[in-house]
């Protein structure tokens, strides 16, 4: 086979190579794009490469035309619109593809190439991860070569020859991208991120359907990454606070639609005590404005361009949804109370359930209050509580699909579920017994990352808790979790994900070494978000009045990158123009000559030959001396710019070189 590809025109060499680096910049978008798209990509590159084996001719007009109908019918059913990231993306993979079906002169190469590079970029409108960033940076390699192959028409060079100065152009090129990207004005994200689908699945969400999901998948992607000042916090203080949930209408929990006014709800009437633990989080894109802090946080979270608020129920949101990585310093107090003390009208709808579901749970209570061993809502609160520890209750992932009584399956029937079921049926018990409840979800625990001292929460730590509110206390924390499954908080025992292949090899050989290489690509991964991703307006700015600038402003921004850039560009001449004649023996033997011949009034800056004609006018051709110097000349100009001359210049230079220090030079 090797020797098949090596026999092979140039032509269908160089078609092949290219073929295979636009398939790997196709390869991440495949994930991303409609299962036709991919399907019709695929069978094009395979019938190109088929056409650059057999040196078949290409298909005419007609065939494009066609497959060019079929792409655009094709996208406007399946998007409604050939607009949009989405629609414009699928277009543009498969006119890359077609385009190799023309592939007949330089000109087509340069537009494939040039197509190639867009989408490579349109790759970082789905991920921006440090993955997508190597697989994206060997595609620009791939692209690089086959450019700088296509100007190297004459002769078969080598692919390899090809890769090596596309590398060198590119590791050139270098300190003017790290320019631009440190310098040029940051406006408005430029990346998009994909569509949120938490069904089914660990995370967050503003809505909760009780009982639909059969099993939970865990997702193990990170969330976010917390780096603490000082002392490290207790494991029972890792309550990050999403979104709190206390409208239910017998099947889905959502946000608070209040009963009362506005004037009559219940203020937060937020009051802390104690040292705060002072922290900071880069928060992985999540298209929602909710920004997870620990309870209880009374100051905005230092998020400027997001103007963040606090609502009633001390969730913190920002202005406009993040879709990208953004980072925030906050001060949360573990000691806190928040809420009224006493009973007003706003607390009603923390008591509000809809008529007709889960009788068995609202006997239950009933029970519960006439108990006279509960004589208050505290004990009562302490009795559900106990009745999860010794109950027989369970913590799973996979509690099956529950009925329209979802609380009465759990309380009587089932008695599994993961954390959104303990916490609903807790919440229902709650108010049937005339005890302000609701669910508050967020993310619990973490991991710390030994390598670089930051703590990564995962989309698996996702968590749902209750408060229940108690007169003369104001709103307390109950997780009944905790009761059921009380590793799942206390030692942030979770339940695992199953893995894949090569995790499951590597952790059945060594769980230290598998530990191990999560921890050093998670610390690597952060580093990638901290300094690239994470590379704002904000800190762009700061980075100015790092450098002396009192009041930076984008157009100093603009006359530092022009003024960089320019330095740097003239400083690169400067060191190739150096480099050439510090490395080059030819020019370094000429000058030693052009030295000599100086001293006789010889003026500098002229050729071997027009040197020699010269000295030959100045000091007489006759002069044997002034000969032998002359033949030397000319011999040095052949051996630069005769024919045939590369494969014995380095011996001719070193005869040449010899015979210089013998010639009799003109004083």
């Amino acid at each position: 086979m090797l020797n098949k590809l090596a026999s092979l025109p140039r032509d269908s060499r160089d078609t092949l190579f290219l073929l295979v680096v636009i398939a790997w910049i196709m390869l991440p978008q495949m994930a991303h794009l409609p299962l036709w798209c991919s399907a019709l990509a695929a069978a094009v590159l395979l019938w190109r490469s088929w056409l650059a084996l057999t040196l078949h001719p290409l298909p005419g007009k007609w065939w494009l035309f066609g497959l060019l109908l079929l792409t655009v019918a094709a996208t406007l059913a399946t998007y409604r619109t050939l607009l949009g990231r989405d629609a414009g993306v699928t277009l543009i993979v498969v006119l890359l593809a077609l385009k190799t079906l023309e592939l007949r002169a330089r000109r087509d190469a340069f537009v494939i190439f040039f197509l190639g590079f867009f989408t490579l970029l349109a790759q970082f409108f789905f991920s921006q991860s440090l993955l997508t960033a190597l697989a994206m940076l060997l595609g620009l390699l791939g692209l690089l070569t086959a450019l700088v192959n296509s100007h190297l028409p004459v002769g078969r060079p080598s692919l390899w020859q090809s890769a090596r100065l596309a590398g060198r152009m590119t590791l050139l090129g270098a300190p003017i991208m790290v320019l631009l990207f440190l310098l040029f004005p940051r406006l408005a994200p430029l990346w998009g991120t994909p569509g949120d689908a938490m069904s089914g699945r660990s995370g967050l969400s503003e809505r909760m359907q009780v009982g639909s999901v059969a099993r939970l998948a865990l997702d193990d992607s990170v969330a976010m990454r917390i780096r603490f000042e000082g002392a490290q916090p207790q494991t029972a203080e890792l309550y990050f606070r999403g979104p709190v949930l206390s409208t239910f209408d017998g099947r889905e929990w959502q946000p608070l639609r209040p009963t009362f006014p506005a004037q009559m709800q219940a203020p937060a009437q937020l009051e802390v005590a104690g040292a705060p633990l002072r922290y900071e989080v880069t928060l992985e894109p999540s298209g929602r404005p909710w920004l997870p802090v620990l309870d209880a946080t009374l100051a905005p979270p230092q998020l400027p361009a997001h103007s963040p608020r606090m609502t009633r129920e001390l969730q913190w949101l920002a202005s406009a949804p993040l879709h990208d990585i953004v980072r925030y310093q906050a001060q949360s107090y573990p000691q806190f109370r928040h809420g009224p003390l006493q009973p007003m009208a706003g607390l009603q709808d923390y008591l509000v359930l809809p008529i007709g579901f889960n009788p068995r749970t609202l006997q239950l209570a009933a029970e519960l209050r006439r108990d006279p061993r509960h004589a208050d809502a505290a004990s009562v609160v302490a009795a559900a509580l106990e009745r999860l520890r010794r109950g027989g209750y369970r913590y799973t992932l996979e509690p099956g699909v529950f009925g329209q009584h979802s609380a009465d399956e759990f309380w009587f029937d089932r008695k599994e579920g993961f954390c959104e079921h303990i916490a609903a049926a807790f919440v229902i018990l709650m108010r049937a017994a005339g005890i302000p409840a609701r669910i508050v979800t967020g993310y619990q625990g973490g991991e710390r990352n030994a390598i670089d001292n930051f703590w990564v929460v995962r989309q698996s730590d996702a968590h749902a808790w209750t408060e229940v509110w108690l007169a003369g206390q104001g709103w307390l924390r109950v997780d009944p979790t905790a009761a059921v499954a009380p590793g799942r908080i206390g030692t942030l025992q979770r339940l695992q994900a199953p893995r894949g292949v090569v995790a499951t090899a590597i952790n059945t050989v060594s769980p230290t070494v598998a530990l191990n290489l999560r921890a050093v690509w998670e610390a690597v991964n952060n580093r990638w978000n901290q300094w690239v991703l994470n590379y704002t307006q904000s800190r762009q700015l700061n980075l100015l009045r790092e450098l002396g600038f009192a009041s930076p402003s984008w157009e100093d921004l603009g006359y530092l990158m022009a003024g960089s850039i320019a330095l740097l560009s003239l400083t690169g001449a400067a060191w190739a123009l150096w480099e050439q004649r510090r490395h080059d023996p030819w020019l370094r033997l000429f000058e030693a000559a052009q030295r000599r011949l100086r001293k006789t009034g010889v003026p500098p800056g002229m050729t071997p030959r027009a040197l020699a004609e010269t000295l030959a006018r100045q000091q007489g051709a006759a002069d044997p001396q002034v000969q032998a110097i002359r033949h030397w000349l000319l011999r040095l100009e052949a051996l630069r710019y005769a024919p045939g001359t590369s494969c014995r210049e380095k011996s001719g230079l070193a005869a040449l070189r010899r015979e210089f220090k013998q010639l009799h030079w003109p004083l």
